[in-house]
């Protein structure tokens, strides 16, 4: 089954299951504030999708971090910084069991499409 991993007030997150809900496709919905995040899983997906793919540097958890926070991302302690601030990542985290898609725009929809049933 496919997880969507983001927060329940994004409206990207909601927009994604929003359409997962009406092509049909089962899900279930990970919230990284309720649910929590691992660093197991955050580790795998920042080797997979990359950093620059996976953080969020336009939003305002980016933006209102300290500088030396900020520097923990370029010094190798990327997968700690995440943990402790999920609303770092981009949303949605897409899990489809064998690849993970980031976001939710006409690429990833587009790869979605594949799995209706």
């Amino acid at each position: 089954m496919i997880t969507v991993y983001g927060i329940a007030n994004c409206d990207t997150c909601r927009k994604a299951r929003k359409w997962l809900d009406q092509a049909g496709i089962a899900h279930r919905f990970h919230d990284f504030r309720k649910d929590g995040l691992e660093a197991g899983p955050v580790e795998a997906w920042s080797d997979e999708i990359g950093l620059e793919k996976l953080v969020n540097r336009r939003g305002t958890t980016w933006r209102s971090l300290p500088d030396e926070q900020k520097d923990r991302l370029e010094a190798g302690d990327a997968t700690a910084l995440m943990v402790e601030n999920p609303t770092l990542l981009k949303r949605p985290v897409i899990d489809l069991g064998d690849r993970r898609l980031v976001g939710f725009d006409a690429a990833v929809t587009t790869a979605l499409q594949a799995l209706k049933p």
